[in-house]
């Protein structure tokens, strides 16, 4: 079944315009969603609640605001609002073309197929050449749904994908991240790589992993259809870590087996002595041997 188009854009660099559709790279359906309902079973609707006395405020009674500073507001109108946004021309206009391995991954934010549009095919896939040619991806902004987005389109596979970034004032700095930088010792360093390439993989496959909890979801949900009930597995009791690192990497390098008994061997914190509970019979017991005594 092919993918339904979400939105439309034009790809514009130079005098060279591409018409492309956009297409969701996440299949929806395949998400699991649970509703509110009331115990009868009747659905539920959400309702916005005055703060002030508890009123219910029906729509066309509300507006936006901006908190400038604690517990004060501006208020704008629809057409304020109207107004402040971006013309949505659709317009995916590259402002240059940069190295696409110099992009971290934390910059991207949403991701979107890119098709051609009727009439486009030729001067869509000669871009899509060209950047993989150059190893270059196409940084532009894209005016849509009254906002304006950085983008980037780059190849992938036959097409073109487009990534949606987020700006640099969106995101933390790094430095901010306490670290604790220490040294590393090199026989620990060469246990590590041997981990590492003990379990490499030269691609990566995506469809040797699946949702597990997702299908178990489902499981269940297919018994409580069915008018079976769903019991509540009783929680595993967590196994006791290995302390010391090097012993962590040797037991790893020796694989599952030579971990489990590396687990075993670990040292567990004590058992605090249970203090057992005084009955009425002991203590008349009790003062009972005190006063024959």
């Amino acid at each position: 079944m092919a993918a339904r188009s979400i939105g439309s854009g034009t790809i514009s660099f130079g005098l060279v315009s591409i018409p492309v559709k956009l297409f969701s790279t996440v299949d929806t359906t395949k998400a699991i969603h649970f509703n509110y309902l009331s115990k009868d079973g009747s659905r539920l609707k959400q309702q916005y609640i005055r703060a002030s006395d508890g009123r219910v405020v029906e729509r066309e009674d509300r507006v936006q605001g901006y908190e400038f500073a604690k517990g004060q507001y501006v208020l704008f109108t629809a057409d304020e609002i109207k107004a402040m946004n971006v013309e949505s021309t659709n317009a995916i206009e590259i402002s240059e073309f940069i190295p696409l391995e110099d992009v971290e991954r934390i910059y991207i934010e949403k991701v979107y197929y890119l098709g051609p549009d009727k009439g486009a095919a030729r001067s869509y896939h000669l871009l899509r050449k060209a950047l993989g040619k150059t190893g270059r991806a196409a940084l532009a902004r894209y005016a849509a749904r009254g906002k304006s987005y950085l983008v980037l389109i780059r190849p992938m596979s036959d097409g073109l994908v487009m990534e949606q970034l987020k700006h640099q004032d969106e995101l933390r700095d790094f430095t901010e991240v306490p670290l604790d930088v220490c040294d590393i010792d090199d026989s620990e360093l060469e246990l590590a790589i041997q981990i590492i390439e003990q379990r490499a993989n030269e691609a990566f496959e995506p469809e040797r992993y699946t949702d597990e909890i997702r299908s178990r979801m489902l499981e269940l949900i297919e018994k409580k259809v069915d008018g079976k009930d769903i019991s509540v597995p009783p929680e595993e009791k967590p196994e006791a870590k290995i302390i010391d690192l090097m012993e962590a990497l040797k037991a790893s390098v020796g694989g599952p087996k030579q971990a489990a008994k590396a687990r075993r061997k670990a040292p567990r914190k004590p058992r605090s002595a249970a203090r057992k509970p005084t009955t009425a019979a002991a203590k008349e017991k009790k003062t009972s041997k005190r006063n024959t005594g």
